[in-house]
């Protein structure tokens, strides 16, 4: 087992190793999203802001080590790795660091997922439509919180904000159920993200389950099975994210191998997945990538 002292050299010398790269990989197998062309792993950006789904300490960890500075490194890497989209949430921040990755040269193409702001505020859609994203997002858990208020509504008005703006509309959920609804009812959407993990349970959910409140966000092993049975029973595209239920199943590679395997067989064949990244003990960006090309030969 390597020494701290090693490891803390692994680690320092991470980013460094990105720039010695010789010659870029070619592109992944893409699927195709609208009329762009996206390669079925999308990196995912929770953990360049420091959304762990751990703890607080973790998620300062994290917000610590990926400064901008950083953040275009692994945008490079992933490019250099045959990755072409980005997924990240609705901020500020995340902004500067598509502007910095852009100014240096970088190309990679981008879907944006909502946030309170412009949940709150749809005027703020055509502004951010502007941007040129493939697609607007509504996000995950505010579908899930509406859809148990009976506040469906407001995801559709939400929804035809997208499509009036003028790019792709796409919603993100982590119950299975409401994706189910949404496909009965017919709604004018273009395409999902679907969480493998139903973390929005209630506790009251969580309690009936397992006859106890557990500490922390509950991950169950059933839930990607019964996530992918309705991805695969839409004809829409899917981008399926926490394969790796937020960093939980990474123990070792053969674990990880198994977590991708058994989402690529169980999506559709057009349909992707978003992972995040954390490169900062090892080249997770390449590993990942020569796993998908693995897998998908």
């Amino acid at each position: 087992m390597p020494s701290p002292r090693r490891r803390f050299l692994q680690s320092a010398a991470g980013l460094a190793g990105f720039k010695a790269l010789a010659s870029p990989a070619p592109l992944l197998p893409t699927v195709k999203l609208g009329k762009h062309q996206v390669t079925r792993m999308i990196v995912g950006a929770n953990p360049m802001y420091g959304f762990s789904h751990f703890n607080n300490i973790y998620d300062q960890v994290m917000r610590d080590w990926y400064t901008p500075e950083r953040v275009c490194e692994v945008l490079r890497r992933c490019q250099e790795q045959g990755l072409n989209t980005w997924q990240f949430s609705y901020r500020e921040r995340a902004f500067s660091d598509l502007k910095r990755h852009r100014d240096e040269g970088g190309t990679m193409q981008w879907i944006l997922l909502s946030g309170r702001e412009i949940e709150e505020d749809l005027s703020l859609i055509p502004k951010a439509a502007a941007l040129n994203p493939i697609g607007i997002v509504h996000h995950g858990g505010t579908t899930d919180r509406r859809f148990r208020a009976g506040e469906h509504a407001k995801v559709r008005e939400f929804l035809k904000g997208v499509r009036d703006a003028g790019v792709l509309a796409g919603m993100s959920t982590h119950n299975p159920q409401n994706l189910e609804r949404v496909e009965s009812e017919n709604w004018d959407i273009d395409f999902y993200m679907t969480c493998c993990y139903h973390v929005t349970r209630t506790p009251e959910e969580v309690r009936k389950i397992t006859g106890e409140l557990p500490l922390a966000e509950v991950f169950l092993e059933g839930d990607p099975a019964r996530m992918f049975k309705v991805v695969r029973q839409t004809k829409k595209t899917c981008l399926a994210f926490k394969i790796l239920a937020a960093g939980r199943r990474i123990q070792n590679p053969r674990e990880v191998d198994q977590a991708f395997q058994f989402a690529f067989d169980s999506i559709k064949p057009q349909d992707a997945v978003i992972v995040g990244m954390f490169p900062r003990i090892k080249d997770e960006v390449k590993e990942n990538a020569e796993r998908v090309r693995r897998i998908l030969a």
